[in-house]
């Protein structure tokens, strides 16, 4: 199951947050956010845990919680819609419709 975290104080590590949801079960991967140009944490991020029963353990006891001084959310991650902004996706300009007549 994968997880989004928010609301992360900007100096925890990608170690240190392995280590906190280690505690729930196995963490198969974790990435926190960052900036492209700076580097620096935007505060958010995601965890995934192969076990769903430890993954939602991990939520209902760390969401709402106090991680250094910060509130943070912790939630099931939702799937991202499809935007149609990739290769074959639209382009980004309006195309007529070939079945409309043109008057």
């Amino acid at each position: 199951m994968k997880i989004f975290i928010t609301g992360l104080p900007l100096e925890v590590g990608e170690d240190e947050l392995t280590a906190v949801f280690g505690d729930f079960g196995q963490v198969k991967s974790l990435r926190i956010i960052k900036d492209r140009e700076t580097g620096q944490s935007r505060g958010f991020g995601f965890v995934e845990m192969p076990v769903e029963e430890e993954a939602k353990e991990a939520i209902k006891r760390m969401n709402g919680g106090d991680y250094n001084g910060n509130r943070i959310k912790v939630a099931e991650a939702q799937e991202k819609p499809n935007t149609g902004g990739g290769a074959g996706g639209g382009g980004g300009f309006r195309r007529s419709n070939r079945t409309e007549k043109s008057y």
